[in-house]
């Protein structure tokens, strides 16, 4: 995964501060929004994890401080549910304009409630999860319930919010009493996946049968059992981030990738834009790339890089394998090589003097046991390396035509 950190404005003006993980090895075919609990910010490590395995899957993923919280601008105690909503449609406006509109939402706790109201906005939005969310969003009165009395008597008051404290004026209260999680829900066209611990002791498991029971088909539950509210266990986390990936799946425009065959040791395959290339080698699969400068996408190595590293990968071979026979005391071998254009020192092209010819700078990191004479001869060794030999030899190739299938 990549990130990279955004800023955007929302409707008010401010500015939020948010990150965007993105997929190491492909542009994202989808993207996200994920807004996090109540109080809580974008770093909840959670939140990262959850992040972390949607990008496995090719998403890329936005997500960012509400109004007030962490880095993003504006006051906490002037904020509200309705800005958190606003704050959610910025979010994708930014998308929208900046890389793709996001096709799925997913909300922690509050931040569940909040995607649901956001999605009527939304109708790019094909799919919303939710992770321990309320079914109804005066759920939050609960866990200000000691406070209630001085902040309907003095307009605000400062409370403790797990474990930290946070000043709430009376119009966040009166703005919970104005919204229906149940009148929205039943209206909602799209798909929904319902996560939640019968183990949660924020947020009770009703919930989620309440929500449930609202919400339209295609809906699905899915137990985060020995789960707590905040999914400290990273193992918890992650899992929920695998079922979201691979439930909206379905419910998602996915470009399906044709599988390259080939009767040949080595394919390639290139679309019709960027330089983002498949390669099937073996029975294995990887990505070549040019770099961003290039005009790539910088997915993967270079078609020199991928030169250079069988150079290296033959070299280490080559000098382990001879060790191992001689029985030598070679624990490990490095090879570093850069490759590059140089001026030639000896060749028959010399007297022209703009002459380049490719260079391969190598170097050798040997660990154990050896003495000085071993270690001469290693460096003979790694000249004789196949691949080596192979760079230094006059190379046939021979193209011919195919049709395609």
């Amino acid at each position: 995964m990549s990130s990279e950190k955004v800023k955007f404005k929302n409707q008010e003006g401010f500015e939020l501060h948010g990150k965007l993980e993105l997929p190491i090895d492909q542009v994202p075919h989808n993207f996200v929004i994920f807004a996090h609990c109540f109080t809580c910010n974008k770093n909840f490590f959670a939140v990262k994890n959850i992040c972390d395995a949607l990008t496995d899957k090719g998403f890329g993923v936005l997500r960012f401080d509400f109004t007030g919280l962490g880095e993003s601008e504006g006051e906490f105690s002037d904020s509200n549910f309705s800005g958190n909503v606003e704050d959610l449609l910025s979010a994708a406006e930014f998308l929208k304009a900046n890389y793709k509109s996001p096709t799925l939402l997913i909300g922690h706790s509050l931040g569940g409630a909040a995607v649901y109201f956001a999605a009527q906005h939304l109708p790019k939005v094909k799919a919303i999860a939710t992770l321990g969310a309320p079914s109804s969003i005066n759920h939050v009165r609960h866990l200000i319930k000691e406070n209630l009395e001085e902040i309907n008597k003095k307009g605000k008051a400062v409370v403790n919010i797990g474990g930290r404290s946070f000043s709430i004026k009376k119009q966040f209260i009166e703005d919970l009493e104005k919204k229906d999680l149940t009148k929205v829900l039943p209206e909602l066209e799209k798909s929904i996946l319902i996560l939640h611990s019968p183990q949660d002791n924020i947020v009770a498991i009703e919930n989620a049968e309440e929500l449930y029971i609202a919400a339209k088909h295609p809906k699905s539950f899915v137990s985060l059992d020995g789960a707590d509210h905040l999914l400290s266990d990273k193992k918890d986390s992650q899992y929920a981030g695998n079922i979201i990936g691979s439930w909206a799946i379905r419910y998602l425009e996915i470009p399906v990738l044709k599988a390259l065959e080939s009767n040949h040791e080595v394919a390639a395959n290139l679309g019709n834009s960027g330089f983002t290339t498949r390669i099937k080698a073996g029975n294995h699969h990887l990505v070549a790339d040019e770099p961003v400068e290039a005009g790539g996408n910088d997915f993967g190595p270079d078609p020199y890089q991928l030169l250079a590293a069988g150079l290296a990968a033959c070299t280490s071979m080559t000098i382990q394998m001879y060790a191992r026979r001689k029985k030598w005391d070679l624990e490990t071998v490095e090879t570093h090589i850069n490759h590059s254009k140089s001026y030639a020192v000896d060749c028959e092209d010399c007297e022209n003097s703009s002459a380049k010819i490719d260079t391969f700078e190598r170097e050798i990191v040997l660990t154990g046991a050896l003495d000085e004479k071993q270690k001469k001869r290693i460096l003979q060794i790694a000249d004789k390396c196949p691949v080596h030999k192979t760079l230094h030899e006059k190379v046939q190739i021979i193209t011919t035509l195919k049709k395609a299938k």
